[in-house]
Parts: structure tokens; sequence; C-alpha cells
């Protein structure tokens, strides 16, 4: 049909949740591994509600390969156990812990993982379908988790849970339109960001030299502060979306970019007058895509599991703010700022270019923005533009530094310093994470090209 659907599955703070109680509690600031940081879990239901529409294979299938996963067990990627071993060294406190380890540690790369109450969890939810999960004793065992370890959502909180149907958000990037998933997600973020390049010439530049490189780190940080700004959930808030996609929107914000100097301070715009993830992208014989991500945030989230059932509580609470005039402030039963963004892109006659995703918290924009640069502007293939040395915006000190990937040019990050960057060179190892994992499909004319990141233990196949 043509058509780009998105599916929102995202969860929401428990109806007792407010600024408010956390004032009581003498709470300023939402901890990322407090239980208050859980929202409702709403990957059981997303998953169902996909296959409803656009699936043709009954759940029990569907899980079956991840339930003998679960009980038989698999053998950890390097990757994976490296960042593994440092996600329990900061939750060793989390309620029931131990059930994502071997022997009171994290799983050695290589070493076989099994997980029987995660297989218990998949095998409730493929006989009983989400009832199984939101209403039933799995439901019971994550309220009763969460209040033992010092929140407050309830079992009538998953029971009110659904996913919904959005209207995806797009703009058009030299003539490839690129979509995304709308607020509360981050997605907007990267069509800002690519609105702002489309009016610099890229082509014939050096895609790792310092002139493109400046470009990429300004147009990045006007459309990361606009979305800070702006984005939130937008049942419970305004969001200027079409304002903030506007092509005049875009050449007014474009114009505080110097080519030549970093901006010393960058805020919002007014564009009205008056942020640990899977992803994967597949593509049928029919030419049906799917770009789908699932997230528990910050690697276990809470780590905070439900006794028996195998599987640790997000925290996806932890983006809200705390300032009841933001437009993202925690309510009760809303939605927060999300970083998940699964991103699709198709031609100006409304074929299909590909899906693709960088998952990686807030730098999924950032990947988003320089992949697609890659692919439209540079004519990469999709494993060169994920083999390329990325950027990445980061916090320091109160402002936004930049860390380069290791492979960008030495005096790329010497001309970067030189029109006023802060920059952190020479990033490698399993640091290199940071730069966020992708992967991305492209429909040619004769068949599919796909690539696999290679800061990640994903692959790309075919079947």
């Amino acid at each position: 049909t043509r058509a780009v659907t998105a599916l929102n599955g995202s969860g929401r703070a428990p109806g007792r949740l407010t600024i408010d109680l956390l004032r009581q509690q003498q709470i300023t600031e939402l901890a990322p591994l407090h239980a208050h940081a859980v929202t409702v879990p709403g990957a059981c239901a997303g998953w169902f509600d996909l296959l409803a529409r656009h699936g043709t294979l009954p759940m029990a299938a569907l899980l079956a390969p991840a339930i003998e996963l679960a009980e038989a067990g698999f053998a950890v990627g390097e990757v994976t156990a490296h960042f593994w071993h440092d996600a329990l060294a900061d939750r060793a406190d989390a309620a029931n812990l131990g059930e994502l380890m071997i022997d009171g540690r994290a799983p050695r790369a290589g070493e076989r993982f099994r997980n029987p109450g995660l297989a218990r969890t998949l095998r409730a939810i493929a006989d009983g379908g989400p009832d199984a999960f939101y209403r039933g004793e799995i439901a019971a065992a994550i309220a009763r988790v969460i209040e033992d370890s010092g929140g407050v959502m309830a079992a009538s909180d998953l029971a009110a849970h659904a996913s919904t149907w959005d209207e995806p958000i797009s703009t058009t990037y030299r003539g490839v339109r690129v979509w995304e998933c709308p607020p509360n997600g981050q997605g907007i973020t990267a069509l800002i960001a690519l609105n702002l390049l489309e009016g610099f010439e890229l082509r014939g530049q050096d895609p790792l030299g310092a002139d493109r490189l400046h470009l990429v780190i300004e147009a990045l940080r006007l459309a990361v502060a606009d979305a800070r700004r702006y984005v939130a959930d937008p049942r419970a808030a305004e969001v200027p979306i079409a304002e903030l996609l506007s092509k005049d929107y875009a050449a007014r914000r474009r114009a505080l970019i110097d080519p030549g100097r970093a901006a010393e301070r960058v805020g919002h715009g007014a564009p009205i007058a008056t942020s640990d993830t899977v992803y994967f992208c597949v593509v049928d014989g029919r030419g049906n895509a799917c770009s789908f991500i699932n997230s528990n945030y910050m690697n276990f989230g809470t780590g905070i599991v439900p006794r028996g059932w195998g599987f640790a509580l997000q925290n996806r609470g932890h983006n809200f703010s705390l300032d009841p005039d933001h437009p993202n402030a925690l309510a009760p039963n809303k939605r927060p700022y999300h970083t998940i963004m699964p991103g699709m892109m198709t031609r100006d006659d409304g074929s299909l270019y590909g899906p693709f995703g960088v998952m990686g918290g807030f730098m999924q924009p950032q990947g988003h923005v320089q992949v697609a640069v890659a692919l439209i502007d540079d004519a990469a293939s999709p494993q060169a533009a994920l083999d390329r040395p990325r950027l990445r915006l980061e916090p320091v000190a109160g402002k936004l530094g930049i860390a380069l990937e290791d492979g960008i040019p030495a005096a790329a990050a010497q001309e970067l310093r030189a029109r006023g960057h802060k920059v952190y060179p020479g990033v490698t190892g399993f640091n290199r994470s940071v730069f966020g994992r992708g992967q991305v499909i492209v429909s040619e004319r004769d068949g599919l090209v796909a690539g696999s990141d290679p800061r990640a233990d994903g692959s790309a196949g075919s079947a």
C-alpha cells in the first residue's frame, strides 16, 4: 500500500505518581534506578498489537525460538558480556537481580546463560495473550516488587495500559522522505537536524573532515535543544510538531549556524510565533518493511526483577521533568520523553528506500542523522554508512562536548577545537558503543542490501 504507520507501545507513569508525592518524599531528582522510574511495561501489548494488524503467524510460533533460547541457554557475545558486567555492578541492590546472573555474577563472553524465569514469562504470554501479562500473575508480581522497592505502581496501572497507533512524522531530505515515530519519542530530533543540514551543500565534502563534522554538530545542537524543550506526550501537552518540522522554521534556525565557528550557547527556538535497546529491521519478499525497537533504557533499566519471571523493569520514567511547567513534566498516566526511535525512508515516488535504526539512548537521533547523510549525500552502502566513524554530543560540565570515534582524523579534531568545540577524540574499544549500534536495509531495483553495526553483536542475514 506504500503506507507508513507508527505503533507507540511506550508505557505511562503510575496513576499515583505525582510531583507533589515526590516532594513529600523529599525527592528533588528522579534517580534512574529508583522504582519510581518504572513506567508501565509496554512491549508485550505492542507485540500483540503489531501482530494483529500486520502479522501472519500466531504469537506462540513467534515466541517459540525465544522460549527455547531462554530454557536451553545461549552463548553470550563479547560486547554483551562486557556491558552486562557493568550493568549489574551498578544495580547490586535491585530486587531479585540474581535471576540475571550466573552464581552471583554476570555471564562471561562465550558462556551459556539460561533464564527459566523468562521462558516462563514468554510461555504465559504465548498461551494467554496480553492479559497474561497485564492482568494475571505477572502483573501482580510487577506491582508487588515495585511496592517492595518503594514505588507506587498498582495492578490497575498495568491493566489500563494500551498501545496507540499514531500518524508518523516525516520530512524530505534531498528527495528522500525520512519517517520517524512522533512524540513522545525523540525521532523529531533527527528530522529537525536533517532540515537544517539540507540548506548546506554536503556532497563532495570530506565525510570525516572538519567542515562536514562542524555542520553536523551545530545542526544537532540546535535540534537537541528544541527536542529537550518541546518533546512530550502530545496527549498531555502541546507539542508544535508541524512548526518544528517546517522548512521556514529550519531556515530561521539555520541562520544561527556559523560554518566557521561553534555557537557559544544554543537555546531552543520559538516555532510558534505567539535520550538498553534492541533494534531490528526486516523487509519481506512482498516489499513490506518493519523498523522495530524495544528498550529497557539504561542497560537492565532499574534492575528490579519480578520474582520468578526473569526480566528487569525499565527506567523510562527517569526522562520526566520535575519542573511542573515543563511540557514533559511528570504526571499520572502520562508518557515520558522517550529515546527509542525506529526510522524508515521512502523515495519521492512513495516506494521503499529502507528501514533503519541506531540504538543508543540520546545517541539515536545523532546516529540517524549521520547514517542518513552517509546514505543519501555520499551514496554509501548500508555497511559503509554504519562502519563510518561517528561523533557524539554529550554533556560536559553543563555544556555539550563532542566525543569523536577513533578513525576521525586528528587534523579534523584539531580544526574543530580551533572553531570552538570541546572535543574528545580517539574513543575506541568497547567505548565505541556510545556512538550507537545500527541496522540498515536499502531496497534496490535488483534486491535488498543490508548492513549491521560493528559496534555490537548484531548481524545482517536473509531467510
